[in-house]
């Protein structure tokens, strides 16, 4: 026994290395404080985009030992291997890919609820947590137009959020194995493809999809919808649920959504929508009209790292029916069953595949209380008109256009009058990018290589979009000069 003791206390000695002192705290996070403000400081100047992949070698040849290492050296590692190569996300000039954000205050929050590791997955654990999280489910519900007694649940991202509405719908309908077959989804092939993923991971992938047919704006068509479900259903088979999207990422398309619902409605189809782009646009009296239907919808995905421009990994699920989701989710074990009788609320872990859950809502919460919705509101309408100003510019620059933009997604391509134009449009985007300034992402359109731009940082503004347009006529007006690419 002597000897566990004296064992005991060793190995606690160098265990509590593990909490340091307050002058280590105090060392480290001014460490970790100046590093972070001068990225801040200098994100306005420092490039959007670095075409190089060597620095990121680091960590290769930086293995984990048994003896730490001194902060200078991990804060060089971190910039050299982070910083520099490839896409800087909280740069304004990222311009491609649907941006993150990256809040000042998110990150304090994210700081937090580290520190204070409140464990948000059930009421019983911390029922402060998740209190604050159903709020703030209730009121992205609310703006959508939904029941108060809506649930919910935070997630990684609109994904995972998806994956619980698709899985949802299955159990809500009862699609059981013998089923699947005779099943019907039906949806755009504009949809995001995480939904594709979704089906697959929910066991749904032999059911028969229906890739709508759209129209010039890239949206379905509710008259081809509904022909198509009673056709369905005139051959036996089984029409479960539809999949609207409020803001595709191709080209920011908005699904006609009100008749969608009513569609859903009158067949009795599961009704989702993805919105993880563009739904937070309802912050705006022109996303509130432009999402009229939302609110028939059965359940919808949201991504507050997207339209509320905090940092990745915080998404957001909402659906209508708890008992849909507890159906699919809820489990109890032995081991839980002290908290069966703190039901005063909501737990995530009982209507999400999560148990162990990262308390997000902080990150959501310190922004939106010390902030204010209204900045959050300026920002979203800026950002659509920052999108239509750059629609109309590039025009006049002699570039070929993609449909009108709905949200805060454009795409274009210039015609080249001697070079094949997917070839010199890829080319043009290759320059650009390798230029650094701002970033850009293409997509291709019926057989178009079209080039996208995607308005949604924070830290994009009027210089950011014009940057863009000085560097698209520059880089076109030189790879026209050229005789061959």
């Amino acid at each position: 026994m002597a000897n566990n003791i004296s064992k005991i206390e060793e190995l606690e000695k160098l265990a509590r290395e593990l909490e340091p002192s307050p002058v280590q705290r105090k060392v480290a996070r001014d460490g970790v404080v100046d590093y972070t403000e001068n990225f801040i400081n200098h994100i306005e100047t420092d490039p959007a985009y670095n075409n190089s992949r060597k620095e990121s070698e680091v960590f290769l040849y930086s293995p984990i030992s048994e003896q730490g290492e001194p902060l200078d050296g991990v804060l060089s590692s971190l910039k050299k291997g982070l910083d520099l190569p490839a896409l800087n996300p909280a740069s304004g000039g990222h311009l491609g890919y649907i941006p993150g954000g990256g809040l000042y205050y998110s990150a304090l929050g994210d700081y937090w609820a580290d520190i204070t590791n409140r464990y948000a997955g059930i009421f019983y654990a911390s029922p402060g947590a998740v209190r604050m999280e159903n709020m703030l489910i209730h009121w992205v519900a609310s703006l959508a137009g939904y029941p108060d007694n809506a649930v919910g649940t935070l997630t990684s991202g609109g994904s995972i959020a998806n994956l619980s509405a698709i899985v949802a719908a299955r159990d809500a309908k009862e699609i059981t194995s013998e089923k699947i077959k005779k099943s019907v989804i039906y949806l755009s092939s504009a949809v995001h493809h995480c939904v594709f993923k979704a089906i697959r991971i929910a066991g749904l992938a032999e059911c028969e999809i229906r890739h709508l047919p759209l129209d010039e704006s890239y949206r379905i068509k509710p008259e081809v919808l509904e022909a198509t479900i009673i056709e369905d259903k005139q051959k036996g088979l089984i029409p479960f649920l539809v999949v609207a999207s409020a803001g595709t990422t191709d080209t920011g398309s908005v699904d006609p959504l009100q008749k969608i619902g009513e569609i859903a409605k009158k067949h009795n189809l599961w009704y989702h929508i993805d919105a993880a782009y563009g739904g937070f646009f309802l912050l705006t009296e022109y996303g509130k009209e432009k999402f009229k239907g939302i609110e028939l919808s059965d359940s919808f995905a949201i991504d507050p790292h997207k339209g509320l421009f905090l940092p990745y990994g915080i998404g957001m699920l909402i659906v209508k029916d708890k008992q849909a989701l507890m159906k699919s989710h809820y489990y109890q074990a032995n081991y839980m069953q002290d908290t069966l009788n703190a039901d005063e609320e909501v737990s995530p872990a009982d209507i999400s595949p999560e148990l162990t859950k990262h308390f997000r809502g902080l990150r959501m919460w310190l922004p939106l209380k010390l902030h204010g919705l209204k900045p959050f509101r300026a920002c979203l309408e800026e950002k659509l008109l920052l999108t239509h100003y750059f629609y109309a510019e590039i025009q006049r620059l002699g570039f070929e256009v993609g449909p009108e933009p709905e949200l805060s997604v454009a795409t274009y391509r210039y015609i080249s009058k001697k070079h094949e134009p997917n070839a010199f449009n890829k080319r043009l985007i290759e320059e650009v990018v390798k230029d650094g300034k701002v970033f850009i992402s293409s997509t291709t359109l019926n057989g178009k290589f079209m080039l996208r731009i995607a308005v949604l940082s924070f830290r994009t503004h009027l210089s950011t979009v014009n940057t863009l347009l000085e560097k698209l006529k520059e880089k076109a007006a030189m790879l026209e000069k050229l005789d061959k690419l």
